[in-house]
Order: structure tokens, then C-alpha cells, then sequence
């Protein structure tokens, strides 16, 4: 079979046209440029499809993908879905033609590997069915005018919703099963960790000659075969040897050297971008510094495949839409500090949050506090890898203190604010687990000179969705200027962990709004999901409104942990917020030994400074051991019929509010000033 597909490549950022040829016989799919290059034998690339894995998208009807035993993974796209399903028809053929099933395997299941892959092809049609029957309910629920039976449609259509989610899960695990039975079962080949492929169609693999043929491959140093009969070792894509991916003449010449020196900036080009490391300012006070939590690196957790048999296990224990609240996950992938110390660095730019207070014009304010958001998310995020903190026990609290910049000298001490050791000049955040089911975390801070804080809370709900996790931020944030009797609610993204069974990494999702219901002013922010194919990571957009006009008197776009750009409705445009070259600064923590008991660092010592050596099993105890703490502290008020009483925080309708703002402070300082007033009665 041959004709036109078009071939994703990392190299160009897009589709690019190719001509394809499958030769059955030799089981290798070949691409082209063109049919004419083709005719020449100039062959680009080459897939070899024996022990290859074909995947589908469910929500797209014409592209695939197919992934080598080499573990080399390519990306087609047909022009519709009809011919996609030609190709993939000839694909399996070809596949099953030269992928032997392993006879022990056979043998001990009383099942062929191809009477499994028909049975799963076959639950791949009735879910595909499924998909469509809901397709069809959501119609019928919007042309619905009776709000009683649009009603028990969605529960109808949650339910289904529910059960594809569950069916998809459940593919991904018999595959894991599957593979990891055929690793188990070669008696001649080393046993391998599952391999999982975004597919609802697998062929068996041939683990131990997909390994040796790499190993060859390597230590050859022999380049693939480019003839149009040659069977190549490995698959092996042009992109692999050239910078530019297309009938590019001046590359198609080049020398093996410069060859060489194009696949290198190849390389560099493909892989995730790596951030610049912007500035860190340390507390200058040594007292203030503790290198068990102030080193910003997070240790590389690789391939969690080298954890298959935990991951296995944890993936045992969920179900789709399962909230984890209640699900231990493993020490391994633990950041090292609690999750109240994380939302501290909310305020790792003090100075931007101080300009809100500046600002003189209700729409500069505006413009400031979504600027000060929008560079709050970046320092809680030390890496791009997904990496969990620690799940704050009831009643653990964190505080700490931040220097303004450029602010002037000043020695007196905050004593009535939430940190008393902190200056009149500091931001002074204090956090505090409200509720440990559900768990919510309360944060506040204030700048008492410049008259402004922020009071807020956080409900984390994590949902499993399959290949990710998704963490729901409930709650809002308070932003009060005192000056201007003006208040700036504000709402949180989700975060996700994407890829938890490979290498996984954060981005985070949704639609926050920002509102000044006294100025009328508001901003509406998406942070923007990576699209499956091309696209960038942690891309954002926002605009912001006036109370008068439609139109936005300004819109941002960019990246929440690198470059964001702003053009306003006068023409102007600016660099908004560049994470990569802003000051981080750094907390002001007091010393583990002058802490109270129930503060993070002192609770979590035993645990990040294991994690620090990587001593995970010292790591796990000392973690088991607070949570064991809880319950039994738990078990021990539910017997004497106690209610948890909060420290700091205090519980007001649906919302939780720090119980000593800057704001009730000001407003009682005031009233004991006011002169006492003479009631007394004059004589006449």
C-alpha cells in the first residue's frame, strides 16, 4: 500500500507532507518528500512494524500514531477517517504478519496474543459505539427544553461519561498486564517495565530483540540504511540526522560533520526548554537561612517506570474521577515542603504586590494586581517536573517574613501582625491547616507601612484522570488596599500532573477572575492546557476591563513561568512579567530549633532530610509516623467529643478569614485614639 500522509515533526513544529509505501513483505513502512523522491529511492524514514504499536485518538478521526519496538514513536495524519482506517487495516496486518507471539506465553494462558489483540479490538469498537450514544445524548439534552428531563439526562449522561473514563483506564492497565506478561515469560530475554502507548490497539512486543537490536545499534555506529529494499536495524526518522525535516537541497548535501553538528542542535531544540534561572536574594541574616529548604533545586525524579511495581500498585487502588484525598502516594515523588510553604511564594515578588498600593488611579491598581498574580505562580513551581509537597496535617502552620526592595530602613516591630519578629517594612505571611477532610489551607499576609494584605483560602480536590492528575484549587483571595477602601477578590487555576507514568510535569489550566467591586474593574485570565500536538507549555492569556467600556483596556499573553506581553487600548505595548530575569526573593524563616511544635519545618525535619540524602525508606517512616499522629489525635477528640479549634483562622459563612487583619487592627487602633467625649452637664 502507498500514498500521501502527512508526518508530525518536532523539527518544523508541524504536519508535513509525505509520500508513504508499506511493504508487507519486509514488514517496514517507508516515507518520501515527494512520490518522484520516492521513485529515486531518497527515502527520509523508516518504521519498522514488527513488535510496533498502533494508537489512536478518540477525539480526532484522522491521525495515529505508531510506535516502534525501538520505542521511536511517529505521528500521521490522514485526510479523513476512512482513510486512516485503510492504513491502519494494512498497518495490523503487516504487524501481525512479523510480530511471533511468544509460545511460552501462549502456552500458559491458553489464549494466542492474537486472539487477545481481536478481543480488545473488539472492546475498542463497542467503546467507540459508546463515545457516539453520548455524542447523541448531549444533543438531545441541549435541544431539551424540559428542565425535569435535562436533568435525569445528565445524570444519564455523567454516568456513561463515568464508564468511558473507567473502560479507557482499564485498557491502559490490561496492556501493562499484558506486557509485562510477555517480558515475564521470555525465557531467553532480561524482563522489561511496562511500557505504556496512548493506543486502543496493541500488538505483542518482542522485548528481548527490540533491546538487542538497540544495543547493536548503538555500538555499530553504523547510520540506517537509505535504500528503498534495505531492511534498516532500527526505525530512524530524517529529523534524527538533520536539523531541518523537509527537501531542503543545502542539507541533503551536507557533510557527515556538519551533519553531526545539526542533529546536536537537533537535539537541543527538541527538548523541553529549559527556563532561565532568574536571580534568588537571600535574607541577609544567616539566622534567616536554611539550606535544607532554601536550595530551589528538586532533585530529577526520572522515569517513574523504574517504580512500575508502586505505580502499579497506586494505579490498583483508583478508579477515574476518584478523589486521592484519601490515597498515599508515594514518598518518592515528594517535594521537600509542606504545601503552606509553597503557597508563601505566592509573594516571592514583594515589590509588586507593595506597587498595588502605589498605584494612584483605580485602573493602575487594577493593572498592578494582575500583574503581582501573574508572577506569583512560578516560584512555587522549583522545576518542571511534577513533584507533590507534603499534605499539611490539621493544625500545621508556617510563618515567614520577605524584604521589600528599595524599601528604607526600618527596625520597628510588627508585634500585632501574624509574625512579630517581622519589621513594619516586611511582608509577614503566616498559613494554617483549617480542615483536614476536606483539606483547606488558609494564608494570609500584609505590608502594614504600605497598608495592604491579602486573606484567602485554598481547598485542594486531586482527581485521577487516567495518564494525570488534576488538582482543583477552591477558594479565593482577598486583596485589601486599606488606603482606597478598595478589594480585590481573585480565584485559582487547577494544576495538573501530565504523564504520571513516564516522566511527568505541571501545567496548570483553567479561567480565573480578578474583581474590584467598588472601581468596577475585573480581568479574566485562562491558563491554556498544551494541545496534544505542537503548542507550548504553560501559555497563558488574560484581559482587562474597565467599567465603561466592552472592549479590554488591555490583553496579555505569554508564559506564567517564562515572558508575558501586554498591549493596552492607547497603543502601547510592554513586557508585563519576565520570570526568567526577576529577583526571586527568598523567605525569612526563623531557625527549626526556635519554632513552634506544630510549624512545617519542625514537623517535616525527619522527612526532608531524608528525602535531602534520599534515604526514601527513612523518608517514609518519619511520613507515616505524622500521619499516624493525626489519626490517633483524631480518634482521641472524636472519643471526648471535641471540636478542632483553629489557631489563627477562623471559619465565616462559606469562607475562612485570618482573625487579626491589618484592616480590624487600623480600624481599633483608631477608635482607642479618639479623644474621649465630655458627657458631663454644664451648669447654666
Amino acid at each position: 500500500m502507498e500514498g500521501p500522509l502527512s508526518k508530525w515533526t518536532n523539527v518544523m513544529k508541524g504536519w508535513q507532507y509525505r509520500w508513504f509505501v508499506l511493504d508487507q513483505n519486509s514488514g517496514q513502512l517507508s516515507y518520501y518528500t515527494s512520490k518522484n523522491n520516492m521513485m529515486r529511492g531518497d527515502r527520509r524514514g523508516c518504521v519498522k512494524l514488527k513488535g510496533a504499536v498502533i494508537g489512536i485518538d478518540d477525539e480526532d478521526d484522522s491521525t495515529f500514531t505508531v510506535t516502534s519496538a525501538d520505542m521511536k514513536t511517529f505521528h500521521f495524519q490522514a485526510r479523513d477517517f476512512d482513510e486512516r482506517e485503510k492504513w491502519i487495516d494494512a498497518l495490523e496486518e503487516a504487524i501481525l504478519r512479523h510480530s511471533q507471539p511468544l509460545k511460552k506465553w501462549e502456552k500458559s494462558l491458553g489464549v494466542s496474543p492474537a486472539d487477545f489483540d481481536k478481543k480488545l479490538a473488539e472492546t475498542d469498537a463497542y467503546l467507540q459505539l459508546l463515545i457516539d450514544q453520548v455524542k447523541n445524548l448531549e444533543e438531545r439534552i441541549n435541544q431539551c427544553e424540559d428542565m425535569q428531563a435535562r436533568e435525569q439526562y445528565n445524570v444519564i449522561k455523567i454516568t456513561a461519561e463515568s464508564m468511558i473514563e473507567s473502560i479507557k483506564h482499564s485498557i491502559v492497565m490490561i496492556q501493562m498486564a499484558k506486557q509485562n506478561a510477555l517480558a515475564a515469560m521470555s525465557s531467553n530475554g532480561p524482563s522489561a517495565e511496562p511500557i505504556v502507548a496512548d493506543s486502543t490497539s496493541v500488538q505483542s512486543l518482542d522485548i528481548e530483540e527490540a533491546m538487542l537490536t538497540a544495543e547493536s545499534s548503538e555500538t555499530s555506529g553504523l547510520a540506517p540504511p537509505s535504500g528503498p529494499n534495505d531492511v534498516p536495524e532500527v526505525s530512524y526518522s530524517s529529523s534524527e540526522d538533520e536539523f531541518f525535516d523537509a527537501d531542503d537541497e543545502e542539507n541533503s548535501g551536507a557533510s557527515p560533520s556538519k551533519q553531526k553538528h545539526k542533529t546536536n542542535k537537533k537535539v537541543v531544540e527538541d527538548s523541553p526548554e529549559e527556563p532561565k534561572t532568574p536571580p534568588v536574594v537571600i535574607a541577609s541574616e544567616d539566622d534567616y537561612y536554611d539550606d535544607l529548604y532554601d536550595d530551589m533545586e528538586e532533585d530529577d525524579l526520572g522515569s517513574l517506570s523504574e517504580h512500575g511495581s508502586i505505580i502499579s500498585h497506586l494505579l490498583s487502588q483508583v478508579r477515574l474521577g476518584m478523589d486521592l484525598t484519601k490515597i498515599v502516594l508515594p514518598t518518592f515523588i515528594l517535594e521537600k515542603r509542606s504545601l503552606l510553604e509553597m503557597f508563601s511564594d505566592f509573594l516571592a515578588h514583594p515589590d509588586l504586590f507593595c506597587n498595588i498600593a502605589d498605584a494612584p488611579t483605580p485602573r493602575e491598581r487594577m493593572i498592578e494586581t494582575v500583574r503581582w498574580y501573574l508572577s506569583a505562580f512560578h516560584a512555587g513551581r522549583r522545576s518542571d517536573i511534577a513533584k507533590k509537597p507534603y499534605n499539611p496535617i490539621l493544625g500545621e502552620t508556617f510563618r515567614c517574613c520577605f524584604d521589600v526592595p528599595g524599601s528604607p530602613a526600618c527596625q520597628e516591630k510588627n508585634e500585632d501582625g501574624p509574625i512579630p519578629w517581622a519589621t513594619k517594612e516586611n511582608v509577614s505571611f503566616i498559613g494554617e491547616q483549617v480542615s483536614h477532610h476536606p483539606p483547606i489551607s488558609a494564608f494570609y499576609a500584609e505590608h502594614y507601612n504600605k497598608k495592604i494584605s491579602i486573606d484567602g483560602y485554598i481547598w485542594t480536590k486531586s482527581k485521577f484522570l487516567g495518564l494525570s492528575i488534576a488538582v482543583h484549587m477552591i477558594g479565593q483571595a482577598v486583596i485589601s488596599v486599606i488606603d482606597h477602601d478598595e478589594e480585590y477578590i481573585v480565584t485559582f487555576p487547577s494544576g495538573y500532573g501530565r504523564s504520571i507514568l513516564t516522566v511527568p510535569w505541571v501545567e496548570l489550566g483553567g479561567k480565573v477572575n480578578i474583581s474590584c467591586a467598588k472601581t468596577g474593574y475585573s480581568a479574566n485570565i485562562e491558563f491554556l492546557c498544551k494541545p496534544f500536538y505542537g503548542g507550548k507549555k504553560a501559555r497563558l492569556t488574560g484581559e482587562i476591563f474597565s467599567p465603561t467600556e466592552k472592549k479590554p483596556i488591555c490583553q496579555i499573553q505569554g508564559e506564567w513561568n517564562g515572558v508575558m506581553y501586554a498591549k493596552y487600548d492607547t497603543g502601547m505595548s510592554e513586557s508585563f512579567v519576565d520570570t526568567k530575569t526577576m529577583p526571586i526573593h527568598k523567605k525569612k524563616v526563623k531557625p527549626i530549633e526556635q519554632q513552634t511544635e506544630f510549624e512545617s519545618r519542625r514537623l517535616w525535619q525527619e522527612v526532608t532530610k531524608n528525602l535531602k540524602v534520599k534515604n526514601v525508606e527513612a523518608a517514609t517512616d518519619g511520613k507515616r509516623k505524622l500521619e499516624h499522629r493525626q489519626r490517633e489525635e483524631a480518634k482521641e477528640r472524636k472519643e471526648k467529643d471535641e471540636k478542632w479549634e483553629t489557631k489563627h483562622f477562623h471559619e465565616r459563612g462559606e469562607h475562612w478569614a485570618y482573625g487579626k487583619p491589618l484592616l480590624k487592627r487600623l480600624a481599633q487602633a483608631k477608635e482607642q485614639t479618639k479623644p474621649n467625649q465630655d458627657t458631663s452637664v454644664t451648669p447654666e
